[in-house]
């Protein structure tokens, strides 16, 4: 186990680096967590608070056997088993390899470094792994951008050939993919250099990928159950990266998102092996984005904490992998993913509003970027649950808006503004599985949780979402500012019913189909306005 040196350093540091090897944890106790308390109370109503205690019952205090709960009674005394018994026992029922839940975590990520000027060295950082031919990705507004000049010269500094590409589509489209992977195989890179948001790290991430197995089909690695879910199953190329939005975390995991044309939703790829060599994150280069942007990415950061925060623990998802290489990198709340989220929980509830209301605050910017990406080491190995699922088809089935602040040519639901819309009926449904959890996730809101009972924790926790969303400003006030009516809600089920790699992680989400529908369909319709 380790205690990350960033949580202990002096809030004025200029430059640090963290390298985290992939570590496989059996057992980990839970770290628990000293927190402020301020002050909003919220009385839900009768009806709720009589739903929200059965359901914490239902989670905190399982039926027992009086018998069976007492350790004293005869049925616990061992007895010497029988022959009978041992015969009985060898042609009993086999075990059902798909119901055993998991026992092991593992924690990797992106080395990264941090601090004001990083983005001059990537040259020198490309020629000490010995590249020669690099693929710098970038979009055609961050091609103008500062961070740009600075990799370019960096790589022309150290004598490294390289090649361009620069249409990187914001919120990329399958085949948006396919023309960056199609410009790549030709040139042979040996190492690529992915500079601007989460769009162009993530289509950077797929072009390696692609280039290295040049004859797989493009559904071949795509999330079950819309592609195979094929492992990657040897090294890619190194790929750096230098984020300049604060908000994906991107340059720390192993997941590429984009939308999958077709199905009418958004899907992606994950896998360890997809996670940059190196993620470089210069305060610098944040510095240009416009508040719309500041805003939109940092509720992407909002929602990333929040859900591993609260994601199932590790040792309850099922199956448990018969072979390590196919843990999935979404492995559920563990003891180390909690550190890094509820410290990026804490950090954007305090910073993103003064990073979106001024832009010459550079503190607020800078720590937000840090926020995005210990937000990005928390999810990313934890994972996300139900506003990322839900956000996939409100995204890909956007009937027309198009987000104050964002500069592209076609109707965009920014990524953070399509996970945020949901949060506040979110956090309300899953409470009862956790109602500790969501009460400390309450209190880095500001509320004062002292005397709030733990039936009401769903209430408290979504009422603070809300009102925060509302004090920044800008935001969709629900689906209906989106453009979404209630007879769009089927649809946006039917979109979300496929994202099974991060609805596994939702607590108190039905397994059964039908079920799970209902649950969606309420919280769709409880979303179209808060």
């Amino acid at each position: 186990m380790f205690v990350p040196a960033f949580l202990q350093l002096h809030p004025h540091f200029h430059l640090f680096s963290l390298t985290l090897t992939p570590v496989s944890l059996l057992h980990c106790p839970q770290a628990k967590y000293n927190m402020v308390s301020p002050a909003i109370r919220v009385a839900p109503s009768a009806a709720n608070r009589a739903l929200n205690l059965l359901r914490t019952v239902q989670y905190t205090h399982p039926p027992n056997c009086p018998c069976h709960g007492n350790p004293n009674h005869h049925h616990h005394h061992k007895q010497t088993p029988s022959l009978l018994n041992q015969v009985k026992r060898h042609l009993a029922t086999p075990v059902d390899r798909s119901r055993e839940k998991e026992y092991a975590f593992e924690m990797a990520a992106s080395s990264i470094r941090f601090g004001p000027g990083a983005t001059k060295e990537v040259g020198m950082d490309f020629t000490n792994i010995g590249a020669k031919r690099v693929c710098i990705v970038t979009d055609s507004n961050v091609a103008k951008l500062d961070a740009m000049k600075q990799a370019v010269e960096g790589l022309t500094r150290e004598g490294i050939q390289f090649t361009i590409f620069d249409k990187v589509r914001t919120e990329p489209k399958d085949s948006s993919i396919k023309e960056a992977i199609e410009f790549c195989k030709p040139y042979k890179p040996d190492a690529f250099l992915a500079v601007g948001g989460g769009s162009v790290i993530d289509t950077a991430k797929l072009m390696n990928l692609y280039t290295a197995y040049p004859e797989a089909d493009f559904l071949d690695f795509v999330n079950a159950p819309l592609g195979k879910g094929r492992p990657v199953d040897k090294p890619l190329l190194p790929l750096v990266a230098v984020p300049t939005t604060a908000g994906t975390g991107s340059e720390t995991t192993g997941t590429a998102i984009f939308d999958l044309v077709s199905k009418k939703a958004k899907t992606g790829i994950a896998h360890r092996n997809l996670k940059p060599t190196l993620g470089i994150c210069d305060p610098l280069n944040t510095r240009t984005m416009p508040s719309a942007v500041h805003a939109a990415s940092g509720l992407d950061v909002l929602c990333h904490s929040l859900e591993s925060w609260t994601a199932i623990p590790y040792n309850e998802r099922t199956p448990r992998p018969t072979n390590p290489i196919n843990r999935p990198a979404y492995q559920g709340a563990n003891p180390i993913s909690d550190i890094f989220s509820l410290a990026a929980l804490r950090s954007t509830v305090k910073y993103l509003p003064r990073a979106v209301r001024d832009p010459d605050d550079h503190e607020a910017q800078s720590e937000m970027l840090l926020a995005a990406t210990l937000a990005g080491v928390g999810f990313g190995n934890a994972g996300v649950h139900l506003c990322h699922g839900m956000s996939y088809p409100i995204s890909s089935q956007n009937p027309g808006y198009k987000h104050h602040g964002y500069e592209v040519d076609h109707p965009i639901i920014p990524h953070g503004v399509s996970v945020a819309v949901t949060a506040p009926a979110v956090f309300r449904f899953t409470a009862a599985s956790n109602p500790d959890r969501h009460l400390a996730a309450a209190e880095a809101f500001g509320v004062d949780i002292s005397n709030v009972k733990r039936e009401s924790a769903g209430e408290v926790l979504g009422a603070a979402i809300a009102e925060f969303l509302v004090k920044l400003g800008g935001q969709p006030r629900g689906l209906k500012d989106l453009g979404f009516k209630g007879s769009d809600v089927d649809g946006l089920v039917e979109g979300t019913i496929p994202q099974q790699r991060v609805l596994m992680l939702a607590p108190n989400l039905s397994t059964e189909l039908q079920a799970e529908r209902g649950e969606l369909r309420k919280l769709l319709e409880q979303s179209l306005d808060y």
